[in-house]
């Protein structure tokens, strides 16, 4: 492993960094992982210019991304992986052709690493040279013009209305959709699954992904959120994502952790109203099944790369709070074994137990007779991997999917067998509209 060489340098805002890179390398290669700003220990990383990149499109053999993933190598990696990238495990099972790259992922060198709770930046890389480089172009920031060039990017990004979206399905569809999945449940065929469906629409106004999450980062902020824009082969394809959710952390020391989210309630302005909404959620019969079920599985996956008698639950239903909803969030813990690495552990849980059902490989197969599109980067993750080969990734929920200036917004929810469609179709827009109502 090449020696990581450190260089601090001065505090500023990280608008203000991405920014002045941007107006030096461009936008394109652009990554911006944000973690939740208001939890003062979580980091920023910012990268631009990769100095590699690997991409595939489309489900035939030779595009395999598990594949491509493990001969990356040494270094810093950022990009992302669709939730199509199924089809390379399960090729038994049905999935579809996704307009967005199956796999983009590139290697940085130098990243900007911002230490919240120190306020503190780092300039990390290999190459002394481009560190310095990155050290000048940092030092050269003038706070008072960068706030007027990003007030100027921000205004550049024209508002998008409620209206004119095209949703693929209707009330009356996504509620048939329930219904079927209860009937299935009854058969014995699935115990639950997670219906999706999506909007989308066509920008009248040429705008920059930048400008678009410079706004919306104003107004939601999730522990995963971020800006991943493609290059090269992926050009014109960007992730915008305010996740809350972690898929897979796998650390130095090779313990692992999953966060799976079942449960939703919104969150209200009215203290009252805002906790009978959490408590309704942490006592609900249905919620807390939906949870536990997926906890089950995901313990199967896991055990499957990880040690014998490693595997324990630390947190069970937990309640977490975010911007606009309430969540319940369960924790798991493992060890991976010494003769896997990190796409092992990838390929053992792929796609996330919590966005698609269980029986997994039934769900998904249920899934793709009623939802009408595919997922695409939608229900993948966002995929980093450091210096170190410690590997972290999120569940690409709650995140805005741009191809060529076609925006689109998926949104889903957990059936189980006492699902009721119209509380469904509540929670979908308790998903999907503080999304909206932010760009």
């Amino acid at each position: 492993m090449n020696l990581i060489k450190r260089e601090l340098c001065s505090y500023f805002m990280p608008e203000d960094i991405v920014n002045r890179l941007c107006n030096e390398y461009g936008e394109q290669g652009l990554v911006w992982l944000d973690g939740n700003i208001k939890n003062k220990s979580s980091e920023i990383i910012i990268g631009v210019n990769p100095k590699q990149e690997i991409c595939t499109h489309g489900i035939a053999h030779k595009n395999n991304p598990f594949n491509k993933l493990n001969n990356i190598g040494e270094g810093y990696w950022i990009g992302w992986l669709s939730y199509e990238a199924g089809a390379f495990l399960e090729p038994k099972n049905p999935w579809r052709l996704d307009e967005m790259a199956t796999l983009w992922i590139g290697k940085y060198d130098p990243i900007i690493r911002f230490n919240n709770l120190r306020k503190k930046i780092f300039i990390e890389g290999t190459n002394q040279d481009e560190i310095d480089r990155y050290y000048r172009i940092i030092s050269e920031i003038n706070a008072i013009k960068e706030e007027e060039n990003i007030n100027d990017r921000i205004n550049s990004f024209n508002k998008i209305t409620f209206d004119n979206w095209r949703w693929l399905s209707n009330k009356n569809e996504f509620e048939s959709g329930v219904e079927k999945i209860k009937d299935l449940i009854k058969e014995g065929d699935i115990f639950q699954a997670n219906l999706s469906t999506a909007c989308i629409r066509n920008s009248i106004n040429i705008f920059s992904p930048l400008s678009m999450y410079l706004k919306i980062r104003k107004n939601i902020i999730a522990p995963f959120s971020g800006l991943i824009n493609a290059n090269n082969r992926a050009i014109g394809e960007s992730i915008i994502s305010t996740s809350p959710e972690r898929f897979i952390s796998l650390n130095k020391t090779n313990e692992i952790e999953t966060r799976p989210i079942k449960g939703t309630r919104p969150r209200s302005k009215d203290i009252i109203k805002d906790n009978y909404n959490a408590i309704e959620l942490v006592t609900s019969t249905k919620d807390r099944a939906e949870n536990i079920m997926i906890v089950d599985l995901l313990r199967n996956d896991l055990s499957k790369v990880s040690k014998l008698g490693s595997i324990w639950t630390p947190e069970l239903l937990k309640l977490e709070r975010y911007h606009n909803v309430h969540h319940l969030t369960s924790v798991i813990k493992s060890t991976l074994k010494e003769d896997k690495n990190w796409v092992d552990l990838l390929k053992s849980c792929w796609p996330g137990g919590s966005i698609t059902g269980a029986p997994k490989l039934r769900a998904c197969e249920r899934l793709f007779e009623l939802e009408k599109i595919a997922r695409g980067p939608y229900c993948g993750s966002f995929l980093k991997k450091e210096w170190d080969g410690s590997f972290d990734s999120n569940i690409l929920i709650r995140s805005i999917l741009i191809k060529d200036q076609k925006i689109r917004i998926h949104a889903g929810c957990g059936i189980v067998s006492d699902s009721i469609p119209s509380e469904e179709i509540q929670e979908l827009k308790w998903k999907i509209e503080p999304l909206i109502k932010s760009i």
